[in-house]
């Protein structure tokens, strides 16, 4: 008797489905891609419609033969791979690899779920593959490959002192590398303000006391001047709003005049009831910042120990069990049956008190949002955080925890809150206390983005006392002024370079973490305390890219690429059409780029020189070969090198001095600038726990030869060395390119 066939990308996918379909079927992986575009050319003929020649993968033939020999065993073929762009790509080139014969059987199921119910529904729905989908994602491949394979080699060209061979340029990696370096040059451009601050402590007749800030000087409310060197005109204009304490004098001449105040009264008290509503359940942008942010987890991590999640953890002896839907989502749709499971859960274990009249829905913001998924959560309220502990291991735990009170929370009733402000008169000045207590805690109970602690405080971090009245009477403890500089803008972090990635409609759920990823992979940007800085070579690529392509490197036009490329999918736009008003002014501005680029010379025999890959790196080589055999190193070219210190905006822990980036024998690290008076130094890590003994995280760092490599922060502790950074086994292609 023949059987059915079913082919997903996981081998632990396919396990935990084996399990619930039994023996009528066969469950095979087809272990990511099968297809891909050629390494060693463009492989798109842009003369004929931008058609992609996709080319099996080293090292599946044997996979390919496998498949098609199952098929021809089968009755029915059902393609399950994910359910998204990059999984109907997938179904379409295992369709592509079958005998007509064996088309005629083939079948496409999405599981938004890994259980025995949503497996089960899926094969019993059988849908077609959805060519829309396929040529969306194409299209976002051939794009995505132009401008990788055009725009690279220029910037071989371009930056000759690079001896690094992965210098590489893409649609969205360099648009968050332009993200990245202009908050960069924010910070360095920023000057600060001086401005002081006055604290109070106040004491009731009972001995409370009352934390307060000095709020208003003859009706003038305290500011900060908005920016420095303000001309005298607007300096005025400022002022005829407003009261700024500037400097240490006006601070302190202040102080002395309320130290001479005979009475401070309670003028004013003002409480006002609000509410707190839940957040929505997670997508996957909020999934990879929430989980940097609380867990310290990189974006790559969290998708890894998302995926193995979504595809299947041994629960004793209920076996692989899938225990969230698929984390490549940006819907924030919730099924009816889990808000059901949901709600009676919630009754039970919290009281009816906790239960909203009717089940939360959330409305995406975001334009053309995938809502064929859900949004990420537990596949079922059987599988509680205490119920699943035993059987996963620490991080695993710690992510599924995050979106279960996250999930739970999202359906809760909303917290709320009382705010009391309090206005202390002393004379022509005004001091203003204000805390916010939680008259009930709804969805808090569980789960706080912002923070887990409930206290009563104010502003200033103090209680404020009940009982309180209008006109009382206030002993004036301590006061204090304070001086303040403005601080620059933040650096991004990988949290919220993502956040600012999604907000302006660049990439999509499945390629925020290899954006993030590629770029340090690069050697573009580096991690330091968590922030994402540029380096030097980050700068110079960003700074070519931007001169000779303003408009492709642009952060709305790759913005209406995305839309444009979504609207592909849904049918709106043809694939030609698309590429077509990308290619065409795309190949004008390379070609009058190139012709402007400075070409270097032969000293020998003056003809032109060009970069060519050899066994150790790039190197310059005369195209009068082999009449002329000059070659040149990259090295011998780097002249223009900017000597000027790299400020890391940090402090020495050591002298107080500033911290600089260097260089040394084994790569790039941290010291003090005072060196050699000073000798502190600080390892630059990618972030990335090490492997081997847990402990201490992956550096960046360079052989005698200039190859990069990655080590142990904790050598010679631990000796772990490896030449790439370590990826997940589910990592496959994504929808970006090796160039993204």
């Amino acid at each position: 008797m023949s059987k059915n066939l079913i082919l997903v990308e996981s081998p632990s996918k396919a396990k935990t489905i084996n399990k619930y379909v039994g023996n009528k079927y066969i469950v095979e992986a087809t272990v990511g891609h099968i297809k891909n575009l050629p390494k060693t050319k463009l492989g798109i003929d842009i003369e004929n419609n931008f058609k992609p020649n996709l080319v099996t993968i080293r090292g599946k033939s044997d996979i390919i033969k496998k498949i098609k020999s199952l098929a021809d065993k089968s009755e029915k073929i059902f393609i399950a791979t994910d359910p998204d762009r990059e999984g109907e790509a997938i179904a379409q080139d295992v369709a592509d690899i079958l005998d007509e014969k064996n088309k005629e059987k083939i079948h496409r199921v999405l599981f938004n779920e890994i259980t025995k119910n949503a497996v089960i529904k899926a094969l019993q729905n059988p849908q077609k593959i959805d060519t829309k989908l396929v040529s969306s994602q194409r299209a976002r491949r051939v794009m995505d490959r132009i401008i990788g394979y055009k725009v690279s080699p220029f910037l071989w060209k371009a930056v000759l002192d690079s001896a690094d061979n992965s210098l590489s340029a893409g649609r969205v990696q360099s648009v968050a590398l332009r993200l990245i370096c202009e908050r960069e040059e924010e910070i360095e451009k920023f000057i600060p303000t001086e401005y002081w601050s006055i604290t109070a402590i106040f004491k009731t007749e009972t001995g409370e006391e009352i934390k307060a800030k000095l709020y208003e000087v003859d009706g003038k409310q305290i500011k900060i001047p908005p920016k420095p060197n303000m001309s005298e005109e607007e300096w005025n204009e400022f002022l005829s709003e407003n009261f700024a304490i500037t400097n240490q004098e006006l601070a302190e001449k202040i102080l002395n005049e309320i130290k001479n105040v005979d009475q401070f009264i309670i003028a004013d008290i003002t409480k006002k009831e609000i509410k707190k509503n839940p957040y929505p359940p997670f997508i996957t942008s909020t999934l990879q910042a929430e989980a940097s942010k609380q867990l310290r987890f990189r974006p790559r991590r969290t998708m890894m120990i998302a995926q193995q999640l979504y595809e299947g953890v041994e629960i004793g002896k209920e076996g692989l069990t899938g225990l969230i839907t698929y984390m490549r989502t940006d819907s924030t749709r919730l099924s009816e049956e889990i808000l059901s499971e949901a709600r009676n859960f919630i009754k039970e274990n919290f009281g009816e008190n906790y239960l909203p009249e009717k089940a939360r829905l959330y409305e995406s913001k975001k334009k053309n949002v995938q809502d064929a998924h859900e949004a990420i959560r537990p596949t079922s309220m059987k599988y509680t955080p205490e119920y699943v502990k035993p059987y996963l291991d620490e991080s695993q735990f710690k992510l599924y925890e995050l979106i279960w009170k996250r999930f739970i929370a999202s359906q809760m009733e909303s917290a709320r809150l009382e705010t009391t402000t309090i206005n202390i008169k002393a004379n022509k000045f005004l001091f203003r206390a204000s805390g916010t207590s939680i008259l009930f805690d709804g969805f808090l109970k569980i789960y706080d983005e912002q923070s887990e602690d409930t206290t009563e405080e104010n502003g200033n971090g103090s209680r404020i006392p009940l009982g309180l009245y209008i006109n009382q009477a206030l002993n004036l403890e301590e006061i204090n002024s304070n001086q303040h500089f403005t601080k620059p803008p933040p650096r991004y972090t990988e949290s919220s370079l993502i956040k600012e990635l999604e907000s302006n409609g660049i990439g999509r759920p499945s390629t925020y973490a290899l954006i993030v990823s590629t770029i340090l992979d690069r050697n573009y940007v580096e991690q330091v305390d968590r922030k994402l800085i540029p380096t030097p070579l980050g700068k110079k690529v960003n700074a070519i890219l931007i001169k000779n392509f303003p408009n492709i490197f642009d952060v709305g036009f790759t913005a209406k690429m995305e839309e444009e490329l979504d609207s592909i999918a849904e049918g709106e736009i043809d694939y030609t059409k698309v590429l077509n008003d990308f290619y065409i002014p795309f190949s004008q501005t390379l070609s009058k780029v190139e012709s402007t680029l400075e070409k270097v010379k032969c000293d020998k025999c003056g003809a032109d020189m060009e970069i060519k890959i050899g066994r150790y790196g790039k190197f310059l080589a005369c195209t009068n070969y082999p009449e002329c055999k000059n070659i040149k190193s990259l090295k011998e070219l780097n002249n223009d090198n900017n000597n000027e210190p790299q400020f890391t905006g940090e402090t020495c822990p050591k002298c107080g001095a500033r911290t600089v980036f260097r260089e040394g024998k084994f790569g790039r690290f941290i010291g003090c600038e005072k060196y050699p008076e000073c000798d502190y130094t600080k390892v630059i890590t990618t972030g990335i726990q090490c492997p081997k003994c847990k402990e201490g995280e992956l550096t960046t760092r360079r052989t005698k030869k200039g190859k990069l490599f990655y080590s142990c922060s904790r050598y010679p502790d631990c000796d772990y060395a490896t030449w790439k950074l370590p990826k997940s086994e589910t990592d496959v292609i994504s929808e970006e390119e090796e160039f993204i």
